[in-house]
């Protein structure tokens, strides 16, 4: 069984490592895992002025680095289905948050799983559009990813199938619901039930792998209403390094914009308990200026279960060219974290 949970686990798969989880039960076709971190940093530079062009404290601060508490769940129904769920909480474990703890339900969803018929499932999780298209370039822990994301169209309120893999193909198609039911008057859009639908397909062989996908970005989900198209790789040209290359790109709406057009390159180097990444997006915005990207990141592995890093971002280098570029407005982020 192709399992979503392993899936989206690009970096740590880069990295030759396993999703650490501890088995809490595990009997008679029945498991149930406990898993999680806890991440620490410290952070500062980034944007010095918010999207209102109001200047904004991108001082030294200290943080948490998405920890997250999480159940994996799994019955074996027959020696070729399975019946699945899992639940994943994302906490806050700094000082200014003690007061929130779980701040957010990241992943809540059931589902079917089978070898021959493939896999269904509802609730909120990752879009299949991010786990087969664009995971290739999530090897960040904070910032760095430029194309869209586990949240496009996605999380909550969602179905999703995909099918098992044939002579290295797998397509996959989900659709997420969005409704005015229970809100007052004042809260209702009044455009009633609405949804966005997503799709595409994967090829996955030997040391390549590469995913089309599309997805109908409803301005109900926070797109522009226009359709989203992307097409990403990545190939193994070593054990220890990787190359990845994506296009993603969306016409501008008449009424909401947002037309753009991003292409990006990138690597990640393994060696012994090291890894490095890096990448390089330039985005071709419409009616907007163009802007040059890029992500680097330094990872060590003290044990199986506690690592420590150090991640760069510039979401926005006016230009390559000028060394000073490389320096204005970088983000950086250092810490470490625990995996259970």
């Amino acid at each position: 069984m192709r399992s979503v949970h392993s899936a989206v686990l690009a970096f740590g798969m880069l990295w030759g490592a396993s999703a650490q989880a501890t088995p809490v039960y595990d009997q008679a076709g029945t498991t149930l895992d406990i898993y999680g971190r806890i991440a620490m940093g410290i952070s500062g530079g980034g944007a010095e002025f918010d999207s209102a062009g109001n200047q904004v404290d991108n001082g030294v601060d200290f943080q948490d680095v998405y920890s997250r508490l999480g159940f994996r769940m799994q019955h074996m129904i027959t020696d070729d289905i399975s019946a699945f769920g899992r639940l994943e909480w994302r906490f806050k474990g700094d000082e200014r948050h003690t007061d929130k703890g779980f701040s957010e339900i990241r992943q809540s969803y059931i589902g079917m799983s089978s070898q021959r018929y493939g896999t269904l499932q509802a609730g909120n999780f990752d879009s299949l559009y991010y786990q087969f298209v664009s995971a290739p370039f999530d090897v960040y822990l904070d910032r760095g990813l430029l194309f869209n994301s586990s949240a496009i169209q996605s999380q909550g309120d969602s179905v999703g199938y995909y099918t098992p893999s044939l002579n290295g193909f797998t397509s996959f198609i989900q659709l997420k619901h969005y409704s005015e039911r229970g809100l007052s008057a004042e809260e209702q859009r009044h455009e009633g039930n609405v949804v966005a639908a997503q799709g595409g397909i994967q090829y996955k062989q030997g040391p390549l792998t590469i995913g089309f996908g599309a997805v109908d970005d409803k301005v109900r989900g926070n797109g522009n209403g226009e359709m989203l198209y992307g097409l990403m790789g990545a190939y193994a040209v070593t054990d220890q390094l990787t190359t990845r290359l994506g296009v993603e790109t969306q016409d501008s709406s008449t009424t909401y914009g947002g037309g753009f057009e991003t292409v990006g390159l990138g690597g990640t180097y393994v060696s012994g308990p090291w890894a490095f990444t890096a990448d390089y997006y330039h985005v071709k915005r419409d009616n907007e200026a163009n802007s040059n990207a890029w992500a680097a990141g330094a990872y060590y592995k003290i044990t199986s279960a506690f690592d420590v890093f150090l991640e760069l971002a510039d979401g926005d280098t006016p230009s390559l060219d000028n060394a000073s570029d490389l320096s204005e407005d970088v983000y950086w982020l250092t810490g470490a974290r625990y995996h259970f």
